[in-house]
């Protein structure tokens, strides 16, 4: 039997709607994909589910077909631009805090077989503070959370930052600043983010840069293409292409917590304690 290799699990979220966090997931997986990562993309937003259509894809199966058992879960996988791969989303994830031992079993060997040709998982979680997207949020390695200079996005990324580090021990945290006019408009986002953070959470916050408001990027959201091929020179994609690198340099857990399949038992314990409360 093949030992499963480590893969990079990191979550990008934001509390609020609308921040973009759904380009960042594809351009960030593109872009890792083309330095030579394998990566995979779950679409974790259950209920508005959208890198399919972001990326002007047509999925015949989802999550919830290997969820029920009618489909196994490299025949739900799609493939993306520069061989990205995609588990579409289900419709209804919360049926995973109801399923069987035999049911937890099958779903973290569907992903554990592919965690052999799989550097990187990226999830595009959900907005808001469900269930659903603290379960995913403290599953991952590593969580980015996209803020915009805006008071509603940043009371609703710091509120759930609180809940993740108050009520489940989550204390490191990424802050991407999305949609800057500037270089130090981003720096100032993040600055206000700690001085709150500072003063009422035990949390370690670090800033890994911020996406400039771009026509390009825009143009490439309505042409259903990532930003980082249809503009591979605009300021956004080359803002994307540097968080790549960072990723990619990012530590890797060792041993079981490294593993794909650790990922989902976190994910599945965590969905079953809820159900249980």
């Amino acid at each position: 039997m093949v030992e499963p290799t480590p893969v990079q699990a990191i979550a990008v979220t934001g509390g609020k709607g609308g921040v973009g966090k759904t380009n960042v997931s594809v351009n960030l997986a593109v872009a890792m994909a083309d330095i030579g990562k394998r990566v995979l993309v779950l679409d974790a937003d259950l209920g508005l589910a959208n890198i399919d259509v972001v990326l002007g894809l047509h999925p015949e199966y989802d999550l919830s077909h290997v969820l029920r058992g009618e489909r196994a879960l490299e025949e739900v996988v799609i493939e993306g631009p520069s061989g990205i791969r995609i588990v579409p989303a289900a419709s209804g994830l919360r049926h995973m805090a109801e399923l069987s031992e035999a049911e937890h079993a099958g779903l973290i060997r569907a992903f554990s077989d592919l965690s052999n040709d799989l550097d990187v998982l990226i999830v595009d979680t959900a907005a808001g503070i469900s269930d659903t997207v603290i379960s995913f949020s403290r599953a991952v390695h590593e969580l980015i959370v996209v803020v915009c200079d805006e008071p509603a996005s940043i009371t609703d990324a710091y509120a759930l930052i609180k809940l993740l580090n108050r009520e489940y021990g989550v204390s490191r945290f990424r802050i991407l600043a999305n949609m800057t006019r500037s270089a130090q408009e981003g720096r100032d986002l993040y600055r206000k983010m700690c001085r709150v953070t500072d003063r009422y959470l035990d949390v370690m916050l670090s800033y890994i840069g911020s996406i400039p408001f771009d026509e390009s990027l825009r143009k490439a959201v309505r042409s259903q293409k990532p930003v980082v091929q249809a503009y591979p020179r605009s300021r956004s994609a080359q803002t994307l292409k540097n968080l790549a690198k960072k990723a990619d340099n990012w530590p890797v857990p060792e041993g079981a917590s490294g593993h794909l399949q650790f990922f989902v038992e976190q994910l599945v314990q965590y969905s079953s304690r809820k159900e249980e409360m």
